[in-house]
């Protein structure tokens, strides 16, 4: 099971590196996390690099997607090379979900036709610019389409995500270990409130 998280150059810390930690909490055999980039290393808004994990290709193939959020999302959107390969992206064989401005990408990509969204204060017009209804709300989702907006909400996209690829078990126990001593209760609780409207009702035998 492969997750990529695509990161560009000026991303958010907050966006690729909590949803990259939550989402290794998973230690199911073929579990695998990456931090997906168009160029060998990226440097964050702070000046953190990192290096590729793996390509936007592969991002394409891989079984979810998070769109990560940056500084120049702007600028990722007008890339026709970037976009290009970014079309290969499919809700219908895979999950993709977007963090603040990656909603910026899911709307010019046409992902988010007819579905609101969820993004930060900062992107927000040019995603409403974009023809997206924006939601006052920290997570949202339909179908295998999800959208996240504020830094910290980053743990509620990870948490759909694992939940939908590996059971709402091993998203509890990520949620938990992330969580603060002294108040993890309530926060793995507060997680689910935002999460368990947009997950699939399960099966009954």
């Amino acid at each position: 099971m492969h997750i990529a998280i695509l990161t560009f150059e000026g991303y958010n810390e907050l966006d690729s590196l909590i949803a990259l930690g939550v989402l290794n909490r998973v230690r199911a055999d073929g579990w695998r996390v990456t931090l997906a980039c168009p160029t060998p290393t990226v440097t964050s808004m702070n000046g953190v690099t990192v290096a590729r994990m793996s390509t936007l290709e592969e991002a394409c193939e891989a079984d979810a997607v998070v769109v990560g959020s940056g500084i120049a999302t702007r600028e990722v959107v007008e890339d026709p090379a970037v976009m290009g390969v970014l079309r290969g992206l499919d809700p219908s064989r895979q999950l993709v979900a977007a963090q603040c401005s990656g909603a910026l990408v899911l709307a010019r990509l046409g992902l988010l036709d007819g579905v609101p969204a969820c993004t930060d204060l900062t992107t927000r017009p040019w995603v409403v610019a974009a023809g997206v209804e924006v939601l006052d709300q920290p997570f949202f989702a339909r179908g295998t389409v999800a959208t996240a907006g504020g830094c910290l909400a980053s743990h509620y996209l990870a948490g759909w995500v694992i939940a939908r690829l590996a059971g709402r078990e091993a998203a509890t126990e990520a949620l938990h270990y992330v969580a603060p001593v002294g108040e993890k209760e309530e926060y793995v609780a507060r997680a689910w409130r935002n999460i368990t409207p947009y997950l699939p009702a399960p099966a009954h035998v």
